[in-house]
Parts: C-alpha cells; structure tokens; sequence
C-alpha cells in the first residue's frame, strides 16, 4: 500500500468520528437501463449534501494548530468548510459572492454557526477570491482551497475508500465528474489503473480537457456557471498532476441542457434530487452504452444541493434539448386574421406558452416572441412546414444562446 492510500484511510477513519460513509446503492432503474451492475455512491447524501466536506476535514485535521480558516465559494466548498469549522472549535470566515443565491448562504450559515462569518463581495467569483486571499494574507489565517490542496485531495480519496469497503472489490468502471480536480485526483491516486475511469465535464467548463490538450493548465475563456459545482475556469496544479495521464479518450463533455433531462428523471422516477453536477455521471452512461454492458460501474453523485426554484429553467432547458419546445420570432401582418391564420397551423399537441409582441417592424408587419411547447419533437417539422408553405417570415432562436439571453 502506498503512503498515500495510508494516509486516505487513516482519514477515513477519522471522519467516522463525525459522519457516517455514505451509501454505495444498487440503481435498478438504471441497471435496467444499460443491462449493467450501476452503483451510486451518493455524495448528496452526506451531512452537507455534498463531498466536499471530506477534503475540508482532512485538511483541518491536519493543521489543528490554526485557528482562522478562510475560503471564497459560493456553494459547496462553503458549505462543508463551515460545518467543519463548528466541528474543529475553528474561526472561519467564508467569502462569497454578492449574488450568491439566499438559500446557500443561509445553509452555510447554519452549518458553522457561531463559528463563521460569511463576507459577500464581488459580483463576480474572482473577485471574491481575491478578496479572500488579501484578507487572508493580512489576517494570518489559512486559506483553504475547494481542491487545490494535497490534504484537500487526500480527504476527498477516501470516496474511494468508501467504494472498495462497501462493494467489497474493485468496480470495473468509475464514473464522477471534475472541477478542479480534487476528487479525480483522490480517487484515481488511491484506486490506481485497476478499474478504468470516465472523467466527465460540464461542456460550459471543461478544464481538465482544455489542460490536457495543452499539456498544462489553462484558463478557460468562458464558464457557464449553470453546473456550478463541476464549471472551474481552471484546473488546479496539484490536481492536474495527478491525473496528467490519463487521456482524452476516458474523458467526456456533457452539454448542460442534456443535463437537465437526467435531472428531472432522477428526480421523477427515482426520487433522487441531484444538483447539475451531481447528475454528471449517471448522465455519461447513455454515452458510454455498450461499453458498460455486463460491468459493475459505479457513479459518483456528488451532490444534492438543488435549489428548487430554478426546477422551471430545468425544466425547460430539458425540454429544449429534446426538442419539445421551441422559441422563435415571427413576423406578423398586421391585419384582421393574421393571428387566427397562425393558430390555425397548431396541432392538438402544441401549446402556446409564450406570445409577445416585441415592436411593430414595419407599417404591415410586427416582430413576435413565440414560444411553443409540444409533446412530440416531430411537430415542429410539420408547424415549420405549414409556415413555410403559407410564407411567414420566422427565424427559431431556441439554440442562439446569445439573443436567447437578451429576448427569452
């Protein structure tokens, strides 16, 4: 045993002391699905709903000679980093964004307690970083990174821990997601090439694929932050060397509105509330298909801190993604009959869940934002059809992501 598969269960066996492991489970569901043996090693069940409080442990543990502990998140490096601090006697003092939804920063308050404070600065995540680091440095405290930390990845390992002591062998394929690393990186140092790997990545923040095919971390351009606990702008240093090897072929992009379709299916059939990143790797199964076939795969479901009011984006993130409902602007004469002639072209199936009159473009025509949902994506190709066919002037803007963002 390597010293750092050691070290990985020692600290597995420390955290017993404050949360129990949690549960490898056997999904029927999906089992069924990929005529495979699929496992969920649920993470979003763990005391903060995530895994990110292993790596904060570990690294507190670790250094029980500092007293102040300070991190920038806006979610669940926050999260388990205040529960810690109240566990450890420990000040912290957590720097999160100003737009940084409530209900986060309600739960990181209730999970440290008297023992943090949280500071909202920046509109955006660097510049709260870089306010946390200069208090940091003027305090004398420690700053805690969310992954780029050898005690922070070595805390995170004992996932890996967990799965081999509950399976009782070592799975033939692990799927989990990254972000900066942390977790990868744990995992695949304690479990090694003995089981093969999919690395899975929201398509809006793919940092380990960037660095992988430079070489050598890079910041990304753009991040959308919609998978927010997996979207990292850049890999960390630790992080990618460890896991500088491992080849582009075992790892996978996810886009984000494919995402959502797994979110709600988890949701609605299995009862599993999983945030977009914890949906991550049981998304990648339908890419990984035949290869899994007769397998025990195990998915690593890293977290459940979902905020509910955003169901209805999923909702219709998903419902882009399967083609069922598209956005378009029409344009539209203006004359008595105009809007009932369009109407006429809609099927049983189709619904009007959006119409509004933009401006008048022109003194016989005006610009309108339609949105139609239906229940079978072949519909559309009959209602464009009809349009065509009638000569109406529309352009569908249901996948230009930049005039959805100003118009829808």
């Amino acid at each position: 045993m390597t010293d750092f598969a050691q070290s990985a269960r020692d600290a597995t066996l420390a955290m017993r002391e404050v949360f129990p492991p949690t549960p490898l489970l056997r999904n029927a569901h999906l089992s069924e699905r990929y005529d495979a043996e699929i496992y969920l090693k649920r993470e979003d069940l763990s005391p903060v709903r995530s895994y990110k409080l292993r790596g904060a442990f570990n690294a507190m543990r670790k250094r029980s000679d500092v007293e102040l502990f300070v991190c920038a998140s806006a979610g669940n490096h926050a999260q388990g980093v205040a529960y810690m601090c109240k566990h450890f006697g420990k000040t912290g003092v957590i720097f999160m964004p100003v737009t940084t939804p409530q209900q986060k920063i309600q739960k990181t308050a209730m999970f440290g307690g008297d023992s943090i404070e949280i500071r909202l600065i920046g509109d955006y995540f660097d510049d709260t970083l870089a306010a946390a680091q200069a208090f940091c440095a003027e305090a004398g405290g420690h700053f805690l990174s969310p992954f780029d930390d050898e005690d922070v990845i070595e805390g995170q390992a004992s996932v890996a821990v967990e799965v081999i002591e509950q399976l009782g062998r070592m799975p033939d394929h692990i799927v989990l997601p990254v972000g900066g690393g942390g977790l990868s990186a744990g995992m695949l140092s304690y479990l090694g090439t003995d089981c093969q790997y999919t690395f899975v990545e929201p398509a809006g923040g793919a940092c380990l694929r960037a660095a992988l095919e430079a070489g050598k971390p890079v910041r990304l351009d753009y991040v959308n932050t919609f998978a927010d606990g997996a979207a990292v702008g850049q890999i960390g240093q630790k992080t990618f060397a460890r896991l500088n090897g491992i080849g582009l072929a075992n790892t996978l992009t996810i886009k984000e509105d494919r995402l959502c379709t797994t979110i709600l299916e988890m949701l609605n059939v299995e009862g599993i509330v999983l945030e977009p990143a914890g949906a991550l790797s049981v998304d990648a199964l339908q890419d990984l298909g035949q290869s899994i076939k007769g397998r025990t795969v195990v998915c690593v479901t890293t977290g459940g801190n979902f905020d509910f009011e955003r169901l209805p984006e999923v909702k219709e993130r998903a419902q882009k993604y399967l083609g069922l409902k598209k956005y378009f602007i029409l344009r539209l004469p203006q004359r008595p009959g105009a809007l009932k002639d369009f109407l006429n072209f809609l099927g049983p199936e189709d619904d009007i869940a959006r119409f509004e009159y933009l401006k008048k473009s022109a003194r016989n025509y005006g610009s309108v934002l339609i949105g139609i949902e239906t229940r079978n994506a072949v519909n559309f190709d009959r209602l464009f059809g009809q349009l065509n066919a009638a000569g109406f002037t529309y352009q569908d803007i249901t996948d230009d992501d930049l005039l959805s963002q100003f118009v829808i």
